[in-house]
């Protein structure tokens, strides 16, 4: 789980020092200062992912300065991609410049100087951060230098994909295994080394395999966010990524799980329909109004397919989850 620490465990004169050093221990060592000397707070939280690491901080207003020096005492020798979630921050480095806002990926190399500011207005600004070994990108340094300290929007394509994944982690990530963390850890570096390239134009530099696993990230994501539309097939799915059907079934059977589109999208349906039936708050929800949110076409289909998933109805499924919640609730109350 997050391994969450805050300022607001000391009292108001520690908690610059406090921060300052958490960042240079856990990021890199840098060289902070505030922008304002009243009202400093903070907050970080880190989830390791095997060889990577992702960093989560809130800060009030500060500037972040890389010097040679800095360097030379410390470097963790890692590219790093930052997801600007609330506020907005300015980046200087290797000639280059950027402004970013909030949805915006920026990317730096702790092996160079930099220069980087963090703005706020009212509520503390907030950076999400994968840290990547140097070796995991599969993309030559050459052609990264020019992507640092240049702002690549989160709004459209793989950035949007990648941004929705890095929200995604922030919110369930403590949630998982350290296996399934190790496994989320070879996605994070696909999706980042597939937005990378698709921001130098490189795609073609990518390995095969990296191709093929970034284009599933991004077939997975669009099923999740489609499920609830009943015309969601492999024919829609293949034509929103510009490939033919057979192209894709071909990708599916190269995930080794045997899994084809359809079933994937059936059983990513019932796991939604099944977590909101398990949920208080849907209970007074008819059980079809949540088969029908959820992509499924009618009663008749829904009930089948819950019954072969699961060995047992919808209804059947929640009266029993109601019944252990609430026997759970009466031994907590006693």
């Amino acid at each position: 789980m997050w391994s969450v620490v805050s300022s607001g465990e000391l009292p108001e004169g520690e908690r610059f020092e406090w921060f300052a050093d958490l960042i240079s221990r856990e990021v890199m060592p840098t060289a902070l200062s505030k922008e304002r000397q009243e009202g400093f707070s903070a907050e970080a939280a880190v989830l390791d992912l095997g060889e990577l690491q992702v960093s989560r901080v809130a800060y009030s207003p500060l500037r972040s300065r890389r010097t040679p020096a800095l360097i030379r005492r410390g470097d963790p020798e890692q590219y790093q991609l930052g997801l600007v979630s609330k506020g907005s921050m300015t980046l200087v480095q290797h000639g280059n410049s950027c402004e970013a806002e909030a949805g915006d990926l920026v990317f730096w190399d702790t092996s160079r100087p930099s220069d980087a500011r963090y703005v706020s207005d009212g509520e503390p600004g907030q950076l999400v951060i994968l840290q990547l070994p140097r070796d995991v990108l599969p993309l030559r340094a050459s052609r990264l230098d020019g992507l640092l300290a240049r702002r690549m929007p989160g709004g459209s394509g793989l950035g949007a994909v990648l941004v929705d994944f890095l929200r995604s982690f922030v919110a369930h990530g403590g949630e998982c295994s350290p296996d399934e963390l190790s496994r989320i850890g070879s996605t994070a570096v696909d999706l980042a080394a597939a937005c990378l390239a698709q921001n130098l134009d490189a795609g073609k530099q990518l390995p095969a395999e990296v191709r093929a696993r970034a284009t599933l990230r991004r077939i997975h994501a669009f099923i999740e966010y489609n499920l609830g539309d009943p015309e969601l097939t492999p024919v829609v799915v293949a034509a929103h990524h510009n490939l033919s059907v057979r192209s894709l079934h071909q990708l599916f059977k190269g995930e080794g799980d045997g899994e084809t589109v359809q079933a994937r999208i059936r059983r990513r349906r019932l796991e939604r329909c099944r977590a909101e039936l398990e949920l208080p708050e849907f209970h007074t929800y008819p059980v079809q109004a949540i088969a029908a949110r959820w992509g499924f076409s009618g009663p008749a289909v829904f009930s089948r397919s819950f019954r072969e998933a699961y060995g047992t109805s919808p209804t059947e499924f929640r009266a029993r989850a109601l019944s252990v919640k609430e026997a759970r609730t009466g031994r907590t109350a006693r």
